[in-house]
């Protein structure tokens, strides 16, 4: 003999608005706050140039890449965006055939994602 057995869910979007409301994200837009503030200092610490040749001529630094560095928080606080605006920015990150690299938002970025994963983990534990 089969049973069978028929069940109904009544009230799922009420449910799902209800733990969306009860959800605090607090803690980890303080972590993407407190993250994307450090990255943003390391990338200017960073942004110290040395200038380079072109020709017979030095070019000095103007500091403009280094100013344009600038944080923002989106998303309500769980984006945080940061990095140079100018647009020859990644030209003096990546090099070119007359200018060597020097790089200065990969190494922040890089070693600012695993303190990042760590704040992370330490709130979900």
């Amino acid at each position: 003999m089969a049973y069978k057995i028929k069940m109904e869910c009544n009230g799922l979007e009420e449910l799902q608005i209800k733990l969306k409301g009860n959800c605090n994200l607090t803690p980890f837009k303080d972590v993407v706050r407190i993250n994307g503030r450090e990255l943003d200092e390391k990338i200017k610490r960073n942004a110290e140039f040395k200038g380079h040749f072109e020709g017979n001529k030095f070019v000095k630094p103007t500091g403009r890449t280094k100013d344009s560095i600038n944080l923002s928080i989106e998303d309500g606080g769980l984006t945080a965006k940061t990095g140079p605006t100018t647009e020859y920015a990644p030209y003096v990150e990546e090099g070119t055939r007359r200018m060597a690299a020097q790089p200065f938002v990969r190494p922040a970025f890089n070693e600012q994602k695993e303190i990042f994963k760590k704040d992370l983990k330490k709130l979900v534990r």
